[in-house]
């Protein structure tokens, strides 16, 4: 048993007596895929009014029971995070940049009108997971354990208030390459659909964003392409986001632009750190609006050159098309571009640990 940080919790951990076997998991390792395999254990840890954060276990993964009538169910009280645990080149397993997930779990939480949890914990009970589980991170390029932590109203009540009960529980999936198709720049497809408005929970990690992305993105995929992109909603005109990454576009001379955050875009932590990053190439990085007219002529011109997305999930994955109803125009020479690769393997080496890192932003836990 072991103290949480700065929260009083006794930390408990159960034993899984139903273990994968070695060899079953790594049939899972040589073929991870995203998202679809799970490992041995989970984290959770409840909330009551009153008492505050309680009985923090870490044990076997199993299925949570919950009363038909908890608020989840009904109003969708829950908010979520991604981040990875990566094997670096000295053997040590690392996660990147963890403290702001903790910190943007809670500025979703104060969204949704959930409880914070202390960002030592939130840390620390991932650090717990991935010290339990590390058999289950995959080696090779583009290779991770990919966590899902994660917060639901756990309250059986119908009345429209926020929750008095939650419980937050982490879970992690061994991931290799975000993308399936194989292409060396993804196709996105220009929604018609609005992903948020201005007040709303754009820019919180909620699973309502995401199921309001559900149908323009099976169109998307309909239509042949890897992913969707939303224009705002007030004169859906400027871009805002993919369904689940964050853009940059890349100038003839040599300038980078990226969406302001409004309140309607996640202010992504793969974003943030190809800000820091590009801005020490010597690059001049601005954040504002750009419209889909702009891209299409700027593509068009040869005056924007690069367009790429980044996320925890993809990294960073160069955008070769765009289509809508208005037909499609292509990037560049619809391939990755020099400065995308560039941007990727500077973050890249140093989320592996072959570069050295000069922010804090890796945290060795093993």
């Amino acid at each position: 048993m072991a103290i949480l940080a700065d929260a009083g919790l006794t930390f408990t951990t159960l034993a899984n007596s139903a273990l994968t076997s070695d060899e079953a998991r790594a049939a899972v390792l040589a073929n991870p895929g995203f998202g679809t395999h799970f490992t041995d254990h989970m984290v959770t840890i409840d909330w009551t009014d009153g008492k505050g954060w309680h009985d923090a276990v870490i044990g076997p993964r199993q299925p949570i029971a919950l009363d038909p009538a908890a608020a989840v169910l009904h109003y969708a009280q829950e908010i979520f995070e991604g981040l990875k645990a990566y094997k670096q080149a000295d053997g040590a397993i690392a996660l990147f940049r963890p403290e702001a997930n903790a910190a943007r779990f809670n500025q979703s939480a104060r969204r949704l009108a959930m409880p914070d949890l202390p960002e030592a914990v939130f840390v620390e009970a991932i650090e717990k997971l991935v010290q339990l589980d590390r058999a289950w991170i995959p080696e090779g390029e583009g290779a991770s354990l990919y966590l899902r932590p994660f917060m639901i109203a756990t309250e059986a009540f119908l009345g429209v208030r926020p929750a008095r009960q939650y419980k937050f529980i982490v879970i992690a999936s061994p991931a290799g390459n975000y993308f399936k198709s194989g292409a060396p720049a993804v196709s996105i497809w220009v929604s018609d659909y609005t992903r948020a408005a201005p007040g709303g929970t754009g820019a919180a990690k909620c699973g309502g964003n995401y199921a309001a992305s559900l149908v323009p993105q099976a169109e998307a995929i309909a239509a042949g392409h890897d992913q969707v992109v939303f224009l705002d909603a007030a004169e859906h005109k400027w871009i805002e986001e993919l369904g689940g990454m964050n853009l940059y576009f890349v100038f003839n001379d040599g300038t980078l632009l990226t969406p302001e955050l409004t309140g309607t875009i996640l202010p992504g932590i793969t974003r943030d750190s190809l800000l820091q990053l590009a801005r020490e190439e010597g690059l001049t990085v601005s954040e504002g609006r750009y419209s889909l007219d702009e891209w299409r002529a700027d593509a068009a011109s040869g005056k924007l050159v690069e367009t790429f997305a980044c996320g925890t999930a993809a990294v960073v994955t160069p955008v070769g098309k765009v289509s809508g109803r208005d037909g499609e125009f292509t990037i560049g020479s619809g391939g990755p571009g020099q400065l995308t690769g560039k941007l990727k393997n500077r973050l890249v080496s140093i989320q592996r640990g072959d570069a050295p890192d000069t922010h804090g932003w890796i945290r060795k836990i093993a």
